[in-house]
């Protein structure tokens, strides 16, 4: 059973957006690219963008609220893929009238879905597939952000190690195969955390054959772990944004995986997207990109080197995060606090309160709490 995976689609603006809507899909996707995808027997995309009609609102969040035409379901079609994943930080951009769009105008062209639903037991629903009487599993599931199911509204489907297990387990069970897809990292950041690294491993400890994950518009690194493969960041699919972007926005790869009852092969096809050209076109000389992930790889198979390399990104955003806990309300005072031009009003004593109710967390789910009645 050969099964491929893409990162992430969304027709929302620039070039991108125009050529979906008026169908000229033919110049999206590179023929050598329709070809991989049409190689595979079962294969998905994470769909990012909602589609949305007019009189759709767009909820209260903070990032931007991407939105898409009907025809990106139908160009989904045409490229080849047999399936979308939409457990992902902008499916519900646009309410549940986005999301129920977005999986009706999928189901019209035949695509299969998962990773959301109408609630969360609907949205955590382990997607099933067969083929020549072999059975592969798939789950989908993403970071906590703005789209997450409850139990009575529509969304994704959370990450949540615990209820993953137990879908693992339900699906070791039921299929030949189990696939996890996450949606989730630090955008722009070209390796996992060691807490992602933590937790898609236990998803291998679980049960699970492969793991893949997406989101941070930056491809990263693989291992094998137990002999099974986990692909740390797929890097944008289709994604065109207007502005000045960093290289690694321009370049990612689809996987290919290939279960039998002994192993799982794994192909990698790495592309370039929308940067001089408006399409997506498969990578022929792959010497730069083969020493790339060579590098990313030897970081993530060294824990040291990895928490360090975590740690020195991390210690690139302070300012950043700092700025969140202050008063000032506008770009031109943020840059003005960061340029210590005007003073903090948070003292140390409230910063060791900040951490201490992110940290626990049983002061983490009362904050979540507090923070979602204050916005409402």
């Amino acid at each position: 059973m050969k099964i491929l995976i893409a990162g992430d689609f969304a027709p929302s603006q620039a070039r991108l957006a125009k050529q979906i809507e008026d169908k000229k899909f033919t110049e999206v996707f590179s023929e050598n690219v329709r070809e991989i995808i049409k190689s595979a027997d079962f294969s998905f995309v994470n769909f990012e963008s909602p589609i949305v009609e007019t009189g759709y609102k767009s909820i209260p969040k903070c990032g931007p609220n991407l939105r898409c035409t009907q025809e990106a379901a139908e160009a989904v079609r045409y490229a080849g893929f047999t399936g979308v994943t939409m457990a992902n930080n902008h499916i519900l951009d646009y309410g549940s009238e986005g999301l129920n769009w977005s999986m009706e105008c999928c189901k019209s062209q035949g695509l299969d879905i998962v990773g959301v639903g109408v609630n969360l037991h609907d949205a955590e629903k382990v997607l099933y597939l067969e083929k020549e009487g072999k059975r592969l599993a798939v789950i989908n599931c993403c970071e906590h952000e703005f789209t997450i199911a409850s139990e009575t509204e529509a969304g994704a489907n959370p990450l949540n190690p615990i209820r993953q297990f137990y879908a693992i387990q339900e699906a070791k069970k039921n299929a030949d195969y189990v696939l996890v897809i996450v949606h989730g990292g630090h955008e722009m950041f070209q390796l996992p955390s060691p807490r992602m690294v933590e937790t898609y491993r236990f998803f291998i400890d679980a049960g699970a054959d492969a793991v893949v994950n997406h989101h941070q518009h930056c491809y990263s690194g693989y291992e094998m772990y137990k002999e099974k493969p986990i692909f740390y960041g797929l890097g944008n699919f289709c994604f065109d944004e207007e502005g000045d972007n960093a290289d690694s926005w321009y370049e990612g790869y689809m996987v290919k995986l290939e279960f039998d009852s002994t192993n799982i092969q794994h192909t990698l096809y790495p592309y370039v997207q929308y940067k001089e050209e408006a399409t997506v076109e498969i990578i022929n000389d792959t010497t730069s990109f083969d020493e790339n992930i060579s590098k990313l790889n030897a970081i993530i198979s060294d824990p040291i080197a990895l928490r360090k390399t975590t740690e020195t990104y991390y210690n690139s955003t302070v300012k950043v995060i700092k700025t969140l806990y202050q008063p000032y309300d506008n770009r031109i005072l943020n840059k003005l606090y960061r340029m210590h031009l005007l003073p903090s009003f948070v003292a140390k004593k409230k910063w060791l309160m900040i951490l201490n109710y992110i940290n626990c967390e049983a002061h983490r789910d009362k904050q979540i709490s507090a923070l979602k009645t204050i916005i409402k």
